[in-house]
């Protein structure tokens, strides 16, 4: 793997161990203080990292939540990275996703934005809804 492709490994790795841990005080470490993230291709995105903290709380039910989490780099351009990820969480219900991340990365190597395409399969209700 080309140097460009292990930094989106390595930052895809520290989203999912931020994700895995309590609280948000990481976030800084991938994100810009004005980070724009979009949780659909729809949505309007939620700007900074006060407020991304705010939702990232609010979307899961807990640090301690079980899921595994798969994912494989598919294009590496300049400062964007598309990756596509296989989630599947147990509890309390099991569910899982296929999501497209669109990452564009500032010049420090945090994401400056992040927008996710998440898909379910037929007759389970996308995460983000």
């Amino acid at each position: 793997m080309d140097d460009a492709r292990n930094r989106v490994a390595d930052w895809v790795d520290a989203y999912e161990n931020l994700w895995r841990t309590p609280g948000t005080d990481g976030l800084n470490q991938i994100f810009t203080d004005d980070a724009r993230y979009w949780r659909g291709p729809y949505e309007e995105p939620v700007v900074g990292l006060p407020a991304i903290a705010a939702m990232w709380e609010a979307e899961r039910d807990s640090a301690g939540e079980p899921f595994t989490m798969t994912s494989e780099i598919v294009a590496v351009d300049g400062d964007t990275a598309v990756v596509r990820l296989e989630v599947r969480y147990a509890e309390p219900e099991p569910h899982e996703y296929r999501d497209l991340w669109v990452i564009r990365f500032g010049p420090d190597g945090r994401s400056r934005e992040f927008e996710e395409w998440p898909f379910s399969p037929p007759g389970q209700t996308a995460m983000s809804d």
